[in-house]
């Protein structure tokens, strides 16, 4: 018998064969050039038979440590982790033995969201000499695959790497350049850990059952209901149309005519047809699998496919905050987000004036930051690409409220309170800095209304920490609004340079 038939024999029988002992498995995020969270116990956990003995011997420990797994072959160890450094080795014993080395001790971050934070480096401005530039071993990335899920995962897909111009290109702009901030102010190893996905709303990011306990969310799972009830008639329709497209595009093709206009696909197909967008998926899929894994925070990039429905995101962000950290057992773990940018959203500049207070609401939550990105929008493009700035910024928040940074300036000016002044209002913020600014001659994007609740533009000048707003147009003013109705970008900074978040004297306090 040949050596290759012998081995097909061998693998055959193996099939039929009872397993006696189970290698002892480990999810993908405890391997080999992994970056551990310093000074704390990190869970190291798997798989392997009920009842099976696991060991672990850490490099930087001078004692082993044991445990059995349980009866649903599950198995945890809280690891002492040592002061930033490394590199170091992890050996895991069960009835196999493995090997994890090169592992770093140092600070690791979470970040998710939808495509603006997936927004891959190449993608970003300047994104080649980014990528050129990017050497940086001790910068290790985690990008997380993309799957969601009925019911929560065990396990993603994914693995360590250091950061070099070919594992770079393709992962989180956000992500890496927080990340590259953080390194170079605080110089220890960074782990980020990237999980994302474009056009995905806010509840596929939170656990289905925090979701059904809320009666307050029924709306939600009712839009769901209403899809899926008309999603056989309108996908019927919707491919009837499509195949009659085709046949008129091929035929203008030939013709060399203006194609027609191709059909648009109905809300039901559009929604039911992307699973990423269901109540708990992404979670399922990219968050379960990552928990309980040792972070020092998030940070989020998120909230355009929520536009639409601003009255619901409040109170969900909230929840998806709070959720999360319940999740890592941990309610002291730092939030910091990303405002949404201006952009010309077909639900209009309203609309989406809402989702962002409904965005800076999260902010009476302890350990929270925002980061304002109505300079560095594009009203033409929901992609803008200067992901640097908002790499930064999210850094600066980590620093200062994170890693003890107290004199730094992390935010611009955010509305306190105003005093009207005969026909002014005068306007007090908090985070000044070493002072008020505009770019231009004077601060843009202030509007004031009077009883009527008419708004219309304003003239600001800026009076110390203070800004007096006033219109010939209003001569009994009681409100202002600032970058409210964004059709275009405003211009109110501190002199640190960064940029007043949006506000309404007369919203929720």
């Amino acid at each position: 018998m040949s050596s290759r038939k012998r081995l097909t024999v061998l693998f055959v029988l193996s099939l039929f064969a009872p397993r006696v002992m189970a290698d002892v498995r480990l999810p993908a995020l405890i391997s080999s050039n992994m970056v551990l969270q310093q000074n704390t116990r990190a869970p190291i956990w798997g798989w392997a038979d009920a009842g099976e003995k696991i060991s672990l011997r850490a490099s930087w420990l001078t004692h082993r440590l044991t445990t059995v797994a349980n009866s649903g072959g599950e198995w945890q160890v809280l690891l002492p982790t040592p002061a930033a450094g490394g590199p170091y080795k992890l050996i895991i014993t069960g009835n196999n033995r493995i090997v994890l080395d090169n592992i770093l001790s140092g600070e690791v971050w979470f970040a998710s969201g939808q495509s603006n934070m997936a927004m891959a480096v190449e993608k970003c401005r300047n994104g080649e000499d980014e990528i050129t530039t990017a050497n940086y071993p001790d910068i290790r990335l985690f990008h997380v695959a993309r799957q969601w899920a009925a019911e929560p995962q065990a396990d993603c897909q994914g693995y360590w790497t250091g950061t070099t111009p070919e594992t770079i290109r393709k992962f989180s702009g956000v992500a890496y350049f927080f990340a590259r901030s953080l390194y170079n102010t605080i110089n220890v190893p960074v782990g980020i850990i990237s999980a994302s996905k474009g056009g995905s709303p806010i509840e596929s990011w939170i656990a289905g059952e925090t979701l059904k306990a809320d009666p307050d969310f029924e709306p939600v799972f009712a839009l769901w209901k209403k899809w899926e009830a008309e999603y056989p008639e309108a996908n019927k329709k919707y491919r009837q149309a499509r195949a009659t497209w085709e046949k008129e595009k091929k035929r203008a093709l030939a013709l060399n005519r203006e194609l027609p206009e191709s059909p648009i696909r109905p809300e039901a197909v559009h929604q039911i047809s992307r699973p990423h967008k269901r109540p708990g998926h992404n979670y399922n899929g990219m968050v379960a699998p990552i928990v309980p894994f040792a972070i020092k925070g998030f940070i989020w990039y998120q909230g355009e496919s929520n536009v639409s429905r601003p009255e619901q995101y409040a109170k969900l962000f909230q929840t998806l905050i709070t959720g999360w950290r319940q999740e890592w057992g941990r309610q002291e773990l730092p939030f910091y987000f990303v405002q949404i940018a201006p952009y010309r959203y077909k639900e209009g500049p309203l609309k989406a004036s809402h989702l962002r207070e409904a965005q800076a609401q999260a902010l009476l939550l302890p350990r929270t930051g925002m980061v304002v990105t109505t300079d560095v929008g594009d009203m033409e493009d929901v992609h803008p690409k200067n992901k640097q700035v908002v790499g930064q910024r999210l850094a600066q928040l980590a620093l200062a409220k994170t890693y003890g940074f107290d004199t730094l300036v992390y935010s611009g000016p955010v509305y306190k309170s105003m005093q009207i002044e005969g026909s002014a209002i005068r306007l007090y913020f908090e985070h000044t800095g070493s002072g008020l600014m505009s770019k231009g001659s004077r601060p843009v994007g202030f509007e004031i209304a009077g009883k009527d609740k008419v708004f219309v533009p304003a003239n600001a000048i800026i009076d110390g920490r203070a800004i007096l707003v006033s219109s010939e147009e209003v001569k009994h003013p009681v409100a202002v609004r600032f970058a409210w109705c964004l059709k275009g970008i405003p211009d109110f900074f501190n002199k640190e340079g960064l940029p007043a978040a949006p506000f309404r004297t007369d919203g929720p306090k």
